[in-house]
C-alpha cells in the first residue's frame, strides 16, 4: 500500500523516539512528514497534564498562540470527538462520505468556515495520539490544495502516530528511562502530577524536601541524588531536571542505612563533602567539634575509607548526601 519512499520515512519518524532531544527529535518528525504528506502548516499538539489544555510543541507555519487558540477552539467542537472516537484520523476532503457522524459536515460548521477557509485552507486532517493508552495530543496538518488526504494519506499518517504520540506525550522521556521499581512524582510549578504506573513519591510530604525540589530547580541542574530519611525509612532520591512540561521529576527507592550510617553522620559527611572543616560544621550544627571529630571517626570505619578525602569522594560518587539548599552549588549535575 505504502510506497519505498513512505515506508522509510515512517521507519526514520519511529527511530527519531530514541533520540535524548525530543524537542528537535519533533521538528525533525514534522520534516519527515512533509517529505511524504502534503501540507502547507503543521501543528504537533501536547495535552498538559496539569492544566488539560494543548500546547504546540512543534509547528510549521503555526505560531505557538495560534496553535494554542485555534486547539481551544477546536476541542469544544463535535468534530473533536470525531477526532477521538474515530479510527482513522478524519480529513475535510473525506467530509462527505463521513457526513453521518456526530457534527455533521465540517465543511459547513461556523469552525471551518470562520477559522480554516479564511486562511485559505481547503483540505486538513487531524489525528488523536495515544500513548501508553493515555491521550496525550493531536497532530492536524491543513493544505491549501483540496482533496489532499485521501484514504491512502490518512492510513500514513495513522501509522506514524503512535511514534508522534511518544514523542509529543510530555510525561514520557526520562520518566521512562527510571528503574523498574520505586515511586515517582513530576514537580511542576502548577503542582505535582501523578506518573502513570507509579505510586507516588512520598517524600514529597515532607516540606523540607519539597522546598529542596524548588531549590534546585532554580539551579538549572541535570540531576541530584541523595539520601532522605523519613518516618524511621531511609530513602534514595534522585532529581531530574525536565524541560518538558518544565518540572523536577522525583524518583524515590527505600533503602537500608547505606553502610549503617545515622543520620547525623550522613549530615556530618555532606558538610565534609562541600570543604567544610570539623568547626565550621560543629558550629553549623550546634555540635561541639569533639562530637563532630567523633561522626566523622565512626564514617571513616563504617565506610572502610582511609581518609577523609576518600570518604567525601565516595559521599559524592553515590550519592551519600542530605543536603541543605545552600550546599546545591557543590552536587548538583551539569
Amino acid at each position: 500500500m505504502f510506497s519505498h519512499h513512505q515506508l522509510a520515512a515512517a521507519t526514520r519518524i519511529g527511530m527519531l523516539t530514541r533520540e535524548r532531544d525530543q524537542a528537535l527529535a519533533r521538528d525533525q518528525a514534522l520534516g519527515e512528514l512533509a517529505r511524504t504528506l502534503p501540507f502547507d502548516a503543521a501543528t504537533l499538539l501536547a495535552l498538559d497534564p496539569l492544566t488539560g489544555t494543548h500546547v504546540q510543541v512543534a509547528g510549521v507555519g503555526y505560531t505557538a498562540r495560534e496553535s494554542h487558540s485555534l486547539a481551544a477552539e477546536f476541542v469544544t467542537t463535535p468534530w473533536y470527538r470525531n477526532v477521538v472516537r474515530g479510527e482513522l484520523p478524519p480529513s475535510i476532503c473525506e467530509d462527505a462520505e463521513e457526513a453521518g457522524t456526530l457534527g455533521g459536515r465540517f465543511r459547513h460548521g461556523r469552525f471551518y468556515a470562520e477559522r480554516v477557509r479564511p486562511a485559505g485552507f481547503r483540505d486538513g486532517v487531524t489525528g488523536a495520539l495515544r500513548h501508553r493508552g493515555r491521550l496525550v495530543g493531536m497532530i492536524h496538518l491543513n493544505t491549501e490544495s483540496a482533496d489532499a488526504y485521501g484514504t491512502p494519506n490518512r492510513l500514513l499518517l495513522a501509522a506514524v502516530m503512535p511514534a508522534l504520540a511518544a514523542l509529543t506525550d510530555p510525561l514520557a522521556g526520562d520518566v521512562h528511562d527510571l528503574p523498574e521499581h520505586g515511586a515517582a512524582s513530576l514537580v511542576t510549578a502548577g503542582g505535582v502530577i501523578s506518573l502513570p504506573g507509579r505510586a507516588p513519591a512520598r517524600t514529597l510530604d515532607d516540606p523540607e524536601l519539597a522546598a529542596l525540589v524548588r531549590d534546585f530547580a532554580g539551579t538549572g541542574g541535570r540531576r541530584l541524588r541523595l539520601l532522605w530519611a523519613d518516618g524511621g525509612t531511609w530513602y534514595r532520591v534522585t532529581l531530574h531536571r525536565r524541560p518538558a512540561p518544565d518540572g523536577v521529576l522525583v524518583h524515590e527507592m527505600p533503602t537500608e542505612p547505606p553502610f549503617g550510617l545515622s543520620p547525623r553522620e550522613v549530615e556530618v559527611l555532606t558538610r565534609a563533602a562541600t570543604g567544610q572543616t570539623n568547626r565550621a560544621i560543629a558550629q553549623a550544627l550546634f555540635l561541639s567539634p569533639r562530637t563532630v571529630h567523633t561522626h566523622v571517626e565512626h564514617v571513616l570505619r563504617k565506610t572502610g575509607a582511609a581518609s577523609r578525602a576518600e570518604a567525601t569522594a565516595l559521599a559524592v560518587r553515590d550519592g551519600l548526601l542530605r543536603p541543605g539548599p545552600e550546599d546545591l552549588g557543590f552536587f548538583v549535575e551539569r
